[in-house]
């Protein structure tokens, strides 16, 4: 008789019937909208539907995994685009070959070396200066070195602005700006994540939002380096372009790109699911103090999920930037790019990552098929009151079927948070004995 016992109490594997039955009920609204709208417009649908996965399966893993709430999702996602923009758009040479470059290096410099400042002059007690008397200096330093450095930076970037625009692009090939955007995306978490995952989860909710608000004013009302409102495009792919092949054609290579990637972090993340690591983050999200007492460090490991799932969001941010060939600071809100986010998480099951792809496709193909199908009907009604009661057509039936969209999805979030709390692939925990 073999000694060699298994630790684990092996859960029986059945056939995933829910599974099935929800993809391919995807798989057939993606049919139905492909036979209703074409190929162009499913693909491009498709496309998106793929970004806003890698956005949700980076809520998923903060969310799900580590049940950190970030409402902040939209300033990732902008981080993310603006990479995109600034790595991958053509050069401007009227400010590179301009003293320009220089004049802003030197404020950048400036800038770099207040913080120094300031950072050294919260250490003075260390030198045995009075904690208070340490923090007057901090303070002084802080407004005037920050006085100094925003004088240098308005000279600098009104000439760029009124000599060159903007400061254009690096002309770097496409990718290079996505990892780049996940990289930002991750480096502006790890800062936050010091300063607000020791919060509540609540507090947390509205730190994250704060910031995502502070990072869209910031492209917004920076001409020299995004145009603010007056957007940037056309970005370019990393596959051929509609103008190259064909609209239907082009949107299916873009479409096979993102889905490499998502089967990619689809993967690592399953291996790290069930990985000790994995583990470890779900004890610390189901019982942080029994975590605690067994010697986790539970900031750390915190702030290592916050970090990955913001780097995620910075990928998914790039990716659906370059896809619409535009970067537009104002076309980031909170509904479109923070809540949308959420109602996917919520449909599929956080934690699930399969479920969250899912919830990903299932929720932006009802989003982007609300506004039709409510125009659609309206339509309808106005000819049956034109004929039968000799009602006259209502204006802006358009503008009025998209707001549809909106009550569609919260009469979907009801639903879902009212018979299915845990998503409809809910997380599958396996039970150890």
């Amino acid at each position: 008789m073999d000694t060699k016992r298994a630790d684990t109490v092996a859960t029986p594997r059945r056939f995933p019937l829910r599974e099935v039955i929800l993809f391919a009920a995807v798989l057939v609204a993606v049919l139905g909208v492909y036979a209703a709208m074409g190929p162009a417009y499913s693909t491009r649908m498709l496309v998106e539907a793929a970004c806003y996965a890698i956005l949700a399966l980076g809520l998923t893993i903060q969310w799900g995994y580590a049940g950190q709430f970030n409402a902040g999702v939209m300033g990732f996602v902008a981080l993310g685009g603006f990479c995109a923009m600034l790595f991958s758009f053509p050069v401007n040479p009227d400010f590179w070959e301009s003293e320009l470059p220089g004049e802003l290096g030197l404020a950048l410099f400036y800038m770099v070396a207040a913080v120094l400042v300031v950072v050294g002059a919260t250490r003075l007690d260390r030198l045995g200066v009075p904690k208070k008397l340490r923090t007057v200096i901090a303070i002084v330093l802080g407004v005037v070195l920050y006085l100094v450095v925003v004088n240098a930076f308005r000279g600098v970037t009104d000439q760029i602005e009124s000599r060159a625009g903007f400061i254009g692009g690096l002309g770097l090939p496409v990718g290079v700006g996505w990892i780049v955007g996940g990289a930002l995306a991750g480096g502006v978490g790890y800062f936050i994540g010091r300063v607000c995952l020791g919060l509540r989860s609540d507090y947390l909710a509205i730190a994250t939002l704060g910031i995502a608000e502070i990072i869209k004013a910031f492209f917004k009302n920076s001409d020299w380096l995004t145009r603010g409102t007056a957007t940037v495009s056309p970005l370019p792919w990393p596959v051929p372009g509609p103008a190259e092949v064909g609209f239907t054609l082009a949107r299916a290579l873009y479409f096979s790109v993102t889905a490499v990637m998502i089967a990619v972090i689809f993967f690592l993340l399953s291996r790290a699911y069930h990985a000790p690591w994995g583990r470890m983050i779900r004890a610390i999200r189901d019982n942080e103090i029994s975590a605690a007492a067994m010697g986790k460090d539970i900031n750390k490991r915190r702030l290592e999920i916050f970090v990955l799932g913001c780097i995620l969001m910075g990928i998914g941010g790039a990716a659906l930037a370059s896809f619409n060939s535009m970067f537009d600071p104002q076309g980031y809100l909170p509904l479109n790019h923070t809540f949308l986010v959420l109602v996917m998480v919520i449909l599929g099951g956080p934690g699930n990552n399969l479920g969250t792809i899912f919830g990903a496709v299932a929720v932006y193909i009802i989003w982007i098929m609300s506004g039709p199908l409510a125009l659609f009907l309206m339509e309808l009604v106005v000819t049956f009151g034109e004929g039968a009661f000799g009602w006259e057509a209502p204006t802006n039936m358009d503008s009025r079927a998209l707001q549809a969209r909106v009550f569609v999805i919260g009469l979907l979030i009801t639903l879902v948070l009212r018979y299915a709390p845990k998503g409809l692939l809910p997380e599958k925990v396996r039970h150890h004995g």
